[in-house]
C-alpha cells in the first residue's frame, strides 16, 4: 500500500461529517459537513488546509448525492477520491455490540452484523450503513474500515456490563451495557497519560466526555472497566436532551397513568428531557448566562447536571481504587470552566481541586487545571475522534496490506 491518506466519514441520519487526513504527519487536508440531507435545502461546508473554505446550499436528496458532492469538493482541491494517495476510508459506526472489539475491515458479513444491531441503535446504525454502502459504490477497490463507538468499552468485566435481569431474557435480546463515545474515551485517556508523562498502562483515568451527549468512563491502565451509557446512549449523565439515569418504572407510570405510547415516551426521554426538559435550553453557555442573571429554573437544571456528574466521579473513583487524573473533554468539558469547577468542588478529600486561574484559560491544547502538587491531576484534553478513527483505520490496513484486494 502506497497511499498515506485516510478519509474519515461520520454519516448521521441527515448529515455527513468528513475529514481527509494525511497520516504521515497528521495534517488535515480537508474538513467538511453536509447537513440537512433529504430536506428542501441542504448545505455543504468545505474547508481545505490553508483556509479558503467554500459553502453552498442546494438539493442533496440522499447520502449517495452527499458523498458525490463531497468527492467533487475534494477534487477541486486536487484531493479526489480517485487519488492513489487515498489508502482507506474509515467509518464511524455507533453500535458494534459484543462482536466487534476493534476496528474491522468491512465485508458482507460485517455489514450484516451492523444491520442486525439496528434494533439497539435505530437512530445511528442505519445511517452508518448508508454511508458505508455509498462509499463502497464510489470506491469498491478501496479498504473500508468500521471503527465502533462501543469497541473501547468491550473490556468491561461482566460485573459492570450485565444488567441485573433474567439472564436468558437478557441474552435473547442482547440486553447489556455497551457504552458509547468509545473513540473519544480511548483517545482522551491515552492523551491524558501522555500529558502526565506516563504510559497509558500505568495510569488510571476518569474521562468525562461532556457534549450535548455526555458520558463518563473509568479507565484502568488503558482499558475501560466501566462507563455510564448502557444498552443505548440514554443511560448515565444528564445530557442536552436525554434524561440519563432514572427509575425505569417511570416508563410504566407514563404508560398507565399518562396514557403515553412507547414512541411518545422514547421521544420524551431522548429529545425532550435532560437540560432542555429542565429549563428549555440545552446550550450550556445560554444556561450559564441565565444562571448569572438569576434564573432559578436554569440554576436548578445546572445543579441537577452537576449533581449527577459528581455521583459518577465518586462512583468511578471507588471502582478504580486509585485515580491519577480526571479529564474533561468535548464541547462542554473543554469550554465550560464553571462546569469543571462545580464538578470537583467539595471533592478535595479525594485529592481533587482546580486552580481558578488555570481553569479560566481557554485553549486548544491538552492542559492541567489542578494546583501544582495535587494528588489527582485534573485536565482538559480536547478530543479528536476523527484522528482516532483515521489512526485506527490506517494501522489496520497497513498491518494487513490491502485486505479488500487479497
Amino acid at each position: 500500500m502506497t497511499g498515506t491518506r485516510v478519509l474519515v466519514l461520520n454519516s448521521g441520519s441527515s448529515s455527513v461529517k468528513y475529514q481527509l487526513i494525511d497520516m504521515r504527519g497528521g495534517e488535515r487536508l480537508a474538513v467538511g459537513l453536509v447537513e440537512r440531507i433529504g430536506e428542501e435545502t441542504s448545505r455543504l461546508k468545505h474547508t481545505p488546509a490553508g483556509g479558503g473554505g467554500r459553502e453552498w446550499s442546494g438539493a442533496v436528496p440522499d447520502h449517495e448525492a452527499a458523498l458525490k458532492a463531497v468527492a467533487a469538493e475534494l477534487a477541486k482541491d486536487g484531493l479526489g477520491l480517485d487519488s492513489p494517495e487515498l489508502a482507506a476510508i474509515g467509518h464511524r459506526v455507533v453500535h458494534g455490540g459484543k462482536h466487534f472489539t476493534e476496528p474491522t475491515v468491512i465485508d458482507d458479513a460485517v455489514l450484516a452484523e451492523i444491520e442486525r444491531l439496528i434494533p439497539v441503535a435505530p437512530l445511528h446504525n442505519p445511517a452508518n450503513l448508508t454511508g458505508i454502502r455509498t462509499a463502497q459504490a464510489l470506491r469498491p477497490d478501496l479498504p473500508q474500515v468500521a471503527v465502533f463507538d462501543t469497541a473501547f468499552h468491550t473490556t468491561m468485566p461482566e460485573s459492570a456490563a450485565r444488567y441485573a435481569i433474567d439472564v436468558e431474557t437478557a441474552d435473547a435480546h442482547r440486553i447489556r451495557r455497551y457504552g458509547f463515545h468509545g473513540t473519544s474515551h480511548a483517545y482522551v485517556s491515552r492523551e491524558t497519560a501522555r500529558l502526565l508523562g506516563k504510559a497509558p498502562e500505568d495510569v488510571n483515568v476518569i474521562v468525562l466526555h461532556l457534549g450535548n451527549g455526555a458520558s463518563a468512563s473509568a479507565v484502568r491502565g488503558g482499558r475501560c472497566v466501566d462507563t455510564s451509557m448502557g444498552l443505548t446512549p440514554l443511560e448515565g449523565l444528564v445530557m442536552g436532551t436525554r434524561s440519563g439515569d432514572m427509575d425505569p418504572a417511570v416508563i410504566f407510570h407514563l404508560m398507565r397513568v399518562g396514557e403515553m405510547s412507547a414512541d411518545e415516551i422514547d421521544t420524551l426521554l431522548n429529545k425532550r428531557s435532560g437540560l432542555i426538559g429542565l429549563c428549555g435550553d440545552n446550550d450550556m453557555r445560554e444556561i450559564r448566562r441565565r444562571v448569572d442573571a438569576g434564573d432559578e429554573r436554569a440554576r436548578l437544571a445546572f445543579d441537577i447536571y452537576i449533581h449527577r456528574l459528581k455521583k459518577y466521579i465518586g462512583a468511578y473513583y471507588a471502582v478504580l481504587g486509585r485515580v491519577d487524573a480526571v479529564a474533561f473533554t468535548a464541547g462542554v468539558g473543554e469550554n465550560s470552566a464553571p462546569v469543571r469547577e462545580a464538578a470537583v468542588a467539595g471533592l478535595e478529600g479525594l485529592g481533587l481541586a482546580v486552580d481558578g486561574e488555570l481553569n479560566a484559560v481557554r485553549g486548544d491544547e491538552a492542559r492541567l487545571i489542578s494546583p501544582a502538587g495535587a494528588r489527582v491531576a485534573v485536565a482538559v484534553v480536547p478530543t479528536d475522534e476523527e484522528m482516532e478513527i483515521a489512526a485506527q483505520t490506517y494501522a489496520l490496513v497497513n498491518e494487513s496490506g490491502n485486505p479488500r484486494l487479497t
